[in-house]
């Protein structure tokens, strides 16, 4: 006798997993793909996910192949976007995929997951949003954690909502190294260099330029060699531009791919950063880090099982509010108001933790 009304998934073979959200939502999706694995070892294992995604989830050991949805097809004409999204849903529904599983809210991959005529169908109660009837797209639908929850067991709640439950070692991020991009930027920076990643594609989750520059400064004071890194946007060079005007460090922003971004993290002896793609990176490859949070949530988003990560936040009764800044106003009062105080308080104390490095798995040479 089952206690839930799980599905029979003994003649599962063809699995497809969708996650259609950013970079970092991307990589947080791997222990899915790990557990799936590990009880349906002889199964392929798809990933549909957005086309930059992809070099953060290749070489995964459980997924057999992509297939992606490119964004550029938004700049098109219509009738060339329509085509491209047809496509797409043939090429999907022509895998005969026997489970499915939408981890994003999104109606694109509620609609591939009903059009792939898979016989199980997993998805998050949309709450009424989005598409009308889209709940009935789906043959299990997961409840939504009403309290807050890391992305990464909310990724997971799929899979134990069709009763399979991962163990603690199937939870660990997986990240790629690429030997080429180790070597390459071993090359161009060397070792031993804290990497700095000051932004985010939205600037209200930023710490305020000044702040960041003051922070640089007094490291190069301590005689620390640094290296700063951003994502493409202009908008993210021009900030770090910004904040490294006529100091001695190394700019590597909006010049380095999402490979040779891992090399870095892997190379420096410590990442500082905000609420962005860097910090999951550093804890699929268990590196020392210090993220700076602000209007969201560092339960939410927060490094996962890396206990070589800090967190410096404000503690305060409206965050995390998830808002666009104060009011909608672009800026948050709670990343303004946070000191370089108490940044460098966060990373004496990292410091001071290093006699205990060793024995507790971490590598911090500050």
């Amino acid at each position: 006798m089952s206690y839930g009304d799980y599905p029979d998934l003994k003649n599962v073979k063809k699995i497809l997993i969708i996650k259609l959200r950013q970079l970092g939502d991307a990589l947080l999706t791997g222990p899915v793909f790990s557990s799936l694995k590990n009880r349906f070892p002889e199964s392929s294992i798809d990933a549909y996910v957005y086309s930059e995604a992809i070099p953060l989830l290749e070489g995964h050991p459980a997924i057999s192949s992509f297939l992606s949805y490119d964004r550029n097809w938004k700049k098109k004409s219509l009738p060339f976007r329509l085509y491209q999204e047809w496509k797409l849903l043939r090429a999907i529904r022509s895998h005969r995929y026997d489970l499915v599983i939408n981890l994003t809210e999104g109606d694109r991959g509620a609609i591939a997951a009903k059009y792939s005529r898979a016989r199980i169908r997993v998805g998050f109660d949309p709450k009424g949003k989005g598409l009308f009837g889209k709940k009935k797209l789906y043959t299990h639908v997961a409840k939504n954690c009403p309290s807050l929850r890391h992305v990464v067991e909310r990724n997971l709640d799929a899979i134990r909502r069709i009763g399979i439950f991962p163990t603690e070692e199937e939870r660990d991020l997986f990240l790629p190294l690429s030997p080429t991009a180790l070597e390459t930027m071993k090359k161009q920076v060397g070792e031993k260099f804290i990497l700095i990643h000051p932004t985010s594609r939205w600037r209200f989750k930023c710490w305020p330029v000044e702040n960041m520059r003051a922070l640089s400064k007094h490291l190069l004071a301590e005689g620390k060699r640094l290296v700063f890194t951003s994502g493409p946007d202009q908008s993210e060079q021009e900030m770090v531009q910004e904040i490294t005007q006529g100091l001695d460090i190394y700019n590597l922003a909006g010049k380095i791919s999402l490979k040779d971004l891992a090399a870095l993290i892997e190379l420096s002896s410590l990442l500082i950063c905000v609420d962005s793609l860097p910090l999951h990176m550093a804890s699929a490859l268990k590196k020392p880090v210090l993220a700076i949070f602000g209007p969201t949530s560092e339960i939410t988003w927060g490094p996962w099982r890396n206990r070589g990560a800090r967190i410096v936040a404000q503690t305060l009764p409206c965050r995390p509010c998830y808002q666009d800044g104060c009011g909608g106003s672009k800026k948050s009062d709670c990343l303004a108001t946070l000191s370089v105080d108490r940044v460098l308080d966060a990373l004496l104390l990292m410091t001071k933790e290093h006699d205990n490095a060793t024995k507790r798995g971490l590598r911090i040479t500050l």
